[in-house]
C-alpha cells in the first residue's frame, strides 16, 4: 500500500469551507483600494537573492535564518519572496514607472519564510500589501494608516489598536544605534543568545526581544525620541495631528522599531489581543532610502502589509459571519430524458442569470438520494425534473428550507420564478 504524501511542514491547505472568508477579505480589499485610487500590481514570487540582502538587511532574522534560497541550474541565486515591498520597489525601478511621477499601488499573494510554524505563522503565508512612492510629507503616512483602518472596519473587526513611532532619518537612527550598542554592551553577558548576536549588527532588534531577562534590560535603554532630528519630530507631530483630526486613536510606542533595515521615520502596527502571541495583523512604515539603495533615483516611499491568515483567524475568533458561496438552487433530474433536459435547462438559466449559483445533480440516483444531496449542498431551492415533467413542459419547485408544499412551474418560466424568489430573499435580508 502506498504511503500518503503529507503537506510540507509550515504550509496549509485552504479548504472550500474556509474559502468564503478568504473571498470576502479579498473582495473587500479590492473595493477599499479602489476607493482610495490605488492600482493593483503583480510581481514575481521569485527574485534574485541579492534584492532582499540589499533591502531588508544582512543582520535581520529574515535574511540570516528565514529565507528560502537556492542556486538554480544557471547558477543564479534565487529566493522565494519573504515580503512584497522590495519586489515592488525593484519592479517600479526596472519598469521605469517613477519617471511619470507619483505612484500608489497594492498587491496580494503568497510569501515564504522558514520560520518555526505555529498558529498564525506559516512558512507559506499570504499578505495584502500597499505601497506609495514619490510622496514626502506626512499626509501620505496618514492616508496609508486611514486606508488600513477603513479596511479593518469594513471587515467588521474590533479590538485592534494602532501603535506608532518614528525612527527618524538614517543619521538619527545611526546615532541612536551607537547609544544602544554602548548601553547593551554593559549588559552583554546577561542578554539572551539572539540579542548578543544582534548587538553589533542590528541592536534595534534587541528592543523587540521577548526574553524576560532581556526585557528587563530593555526597560532602561535610551529612547529613540531623544535622538530624533527636528525635521523628523515635526513630520511625526504633523502625522499625529492628521490622525487625531480623522478620529483615529493611537498609542506612541517608543519601543516599536520594526525588523527591516529599510525603515525610516514613521513606523506603525495594528495590534490585537485576540490572537495570543501573534498580535500584529498589519504593519508598515516609511522607507525613503530604499529606491536609491536598489539603484533608482532617490524617491520617498511608504507601505504596509497585512497578514491574510491572521485576518481570517480574527474573523473566526470574533464571530464575524461570512456568507458561504454555496449553491442557491439544486437541480434534481431522474430519467434519461430528464437528465438531458436538466443539463440544457441549467445552461439556459445560467445564461439568463449570470449571478445564479446553480448546482446540477451528477452521478444519477433516485429522487430520495438526490434530495439528500440537495439538502447537503445547502441550497435553498430545488428544481425537480423527471421524464413526466419533461413531457408536460414543466418542472417541480421545492423550498428545501421552508414548509411550503412542492409546486409546479412551466419550464419556460423558471428563470422568472428564480428572479422573484431570490429577489424577495435579498430584500428580506437587506
Amino acid at each position: 500500500m502506498s504511503t500518503i504524501i503529507e503537506p510540507l511542514r509550515g504550509v496549509h491547505d485552504i479548504l472550500p469551507a474556509q474559502a468564503a472568508a478568504w473571498r470576502f477579505l479579498e473582495q473587500t480589499t479590492r473595493e477599499v483600494f479602489a476607493a482610495y485610487g490605488y492600482e493593483e500590481f503583480r510581481v514575481p514570487i521569485i527574485e534574485q537573492t541579492q534584492l532582499f540582502k540589499r533591502s531588508i538587511g544582512d543582520f535581520t532574522d529574515i535574511v540570516e535564518k528565514e529565507m528560502f534560497s537556492f542556486v538554480d541550474q544557471g547558477e543564479d541565486h534565487i529566493t522565494l519572496r519573504p515580503e512584497a515591498t522590495a519586489g515592488i520597489a525593484r519592479a517600479v525601478i526596472s519598469n521605469g514607472m517613477l519617471r511619470t511621477g507619483r505612484l500608489r499601488v497594492w498587491c496580494m499573494g503568497p510569501m515564504f519564510r522558514r520560520e518555526r510554524p505555529q498558529a498564525g505563522r506559516y512558512r507559506q503565508f499570504h499578505q495584502i500589501d500597499a505601497e506609495a512612492f514619490g510622496f514626502e510629507g506626512p499626509d501620505i503616512d496618514a492616508e496609508m494608516i486611514l486606508l488600513s483602518a477603513r479596511l479593518l472596519r469594513r471587515l467588521g473587526l474590533s479590538r485592534i489598536k494602532l501603535h506608532l513611532n518614528s525612527l527618524g532619518t538614517p543619521a538619527a537612527r545611526a546615532a541612536y544605534r551607537e547609544r544602544l550598542v554602548a548601553y547593551f554592551s554593559t549588559y552583554e553577558s546577561q542578554l539572551d543568545e539572539d540579542s548578543r548576536r544582534r548587538l553589533h549588527g542590528n541592536p534595534l532588534r534587541i528592543l523587540d526581544s521577548k526574553h524576560p531577562d532581556t526585557q528587563r534590560i530593555v526597560a532602561g535603554a535610551p529612547h529613540l525620541a531623544d535622538s530624533l532630528d527636528p525635521e523628523s519630530k515635526t513630520h511625526f507631530e504633523t502625522l499625529c495631528g492628521h490622525l487625531r483630526a480623522a478620529g483615529i486613536e493611537y498609542h506612541v510606542d517608543q519601543r516599536l522599531v520594526r525588523g527591516l533595515d529599510y525603515y525610516t521615520r514613521t513606523v506603525f502596527e495594528w495590534i490585537t489581543d485576540s490572537l495570543g502571541s501573534q498580535s500584529t495583523v498589519c504593519a508598515g512604515g516609511r522607507y525613503d532610502g530604499l529606491v536609491a539603495q536598489l539603484g533608482g533615483a532617490p524617491t520617498p516611499g511608504i507601505g504596509w502589509a497585512m497578514g491574510q491568515e491572521r485576518i481570517v483567524m480574527l474573523l473566526e475568533k470574533q464571530g464575524r459571519i461570512v456568507p458561504a458561496d454555496g449553491p442557491q438552487v439544486y437541480l434534481i433530474a431522474s430519467g434519461e430524458r430528464a437528465q438531458r433536459a436538466g443539463l440544457e435547462l441549467a445552461e439556459r438559466l445560467r445564461e439568463a442569470r449570470p449571478d445564479l449559483r446553480l448546482q446540477v445533480n451528477m452521478g444519477g440516483g433516485n429522487f430520495k438520494a438526490q434530495f439528500k444531496r440537495a439538502d447537503k449542498s445547502g441550497a435553498r431551492y430545488a428544481i425537480v425534473l423527471g421524464d413526466d415533467e419533461v413531457a408536460r413542459g414543466t418542472v417541480s419547485w421545492k423550498d428545501l428550507r421552508g414548509g411550503q408544499a412542492q409546486q409546479e412551474c412551466a419550464i419556460d418560466r423558471v428563470a422568472e420564478r428564480i428572479g422573484v424568489l431570490l429577489g424577495n430573499e435579498q430584500a428580506n435580508t437587506g
